[in-house]
């Protein structure tokens, strides 16, 4: 932090210092003495769930096209990464200048064909093979640095959402030969694991079908994969056509003069019925 309280403040309110002005007003808020309190009791831990939710606010923001709030929500992500760093700081872990060192340094070395002698003249899909060799490398080399060798599924993150997790793991692994050649075993496989859950919910426990169930989805990510779908997206997709369609009952409902709790199943059903037609027809219901 600036020693200069005068200084500081003119930092604080020049709108024209980018990033410095951005880390001056961080490490204020983290002052000891005249920080904010709910700043000061923050860690890593209470931080990280609003840098994930920060994430899938600027997900949504480009999925819907809002391309007047994502400046904002760019800016609320950023400040997520400034935040984590100053408690790092503080901490005596690392400050903000090494995580950009440290994210420059890995750009040019996983881009030889840009930075360095490498050919650029590759395929997108080439380069992302090559992407992924330069990691396995990379996660190779810390393996050795601690004395172990490195495993196949080593670096997939545990937090990411379970499905984009399921993905990954089940990438890794095919690079190595574990993976069904085509879909048709994996169709297969989900025909096997639904009948294993519905044998399941007749005959074993909550937990155990809850295991069952997971297996389940977990091929249903595999056969994702091999279709080339982007399972969390299509999962997006279905909930936002929910949405929409459920809303289009109530506002159906609405104009009849009822309420959902107030119409038995098979009404609502014909609505989204309707709904559905509609818009395969390319128009919204009267």
């Amino acid at each position: 932090m600036t020693k200069d309280p005068g200084a500081s403040d003119r930092l604080v309110h020049d709108d024209s210092a980018g990033m410095a002005r951005l880390l001056e007003i961080m490490a204020r808020l983290r002052d000891p003495v005249s920080g904010c309190p709910w700043d000061l009791v923050q860690t890593f831990q209470t931080i990280a769930p609003y840098t994930i939710e920060e994430a899938y606010e600027v997900a949504d923001t480009i999925e819907r096209e809002a391309w007047g709030d994502l400046r904002g929500e760019l800016g609320d992500l950023l400040l997520q990464t400034v935040y984590h760093a100053q408690m790092a700081e503080e901490a005596g872990h690392f400050g903000f200048a090494d995580v950009v060192a440290g994210i420059c340094d890995k750009m040019v070395a996983r881009h030889p064909h840009v930075f360095g002698t490498a050919s650029r003249d590759k395929s997108p899909d080439q380069q992302t093979i090559d992407w992924e060799a330069i990691k396995a490398a990379e996660r190779a080399g810390k393996s050795d640095a601690r004395g172990a060798g490195g495993g196949t599924l080593d670096g997939i993150a545990p937090n990411l959402p379970a499905l984009s997790r399921a993905v990954k793991l089940q990438k890794r692994a095919a690079r190595v030969g574990f993976d069904w050649p085509s879909t048709a075993e994996v169709l297969a496989k989900m025909q096997e694991e639904s009948q294993e859950l519905v044998e399941a919910r007749d005959t074993l426990s909550q937990t155990e079908v809850e295991e069952e169930f997971g297996d389940l989805l977990f091929v249903m990510a595999n056969l994702a994969r091999h279709m080339t779908v982007d399972p969390e997206q299509a999962l997006r997709a279905a909930n936002a056509k929910f949405t929409r369609r459920f809303r289009q009952i109530e506002a159906e409902l609405a104009k009849r003069g009822k309420r959902p709790e107030q119409t038995g199943l098979a009404e609502m059903e014909a609505i989204w019925q309707a709904v559905k037609q509609a818009e395969r027809a390319g128009k919204v219901p009267d």
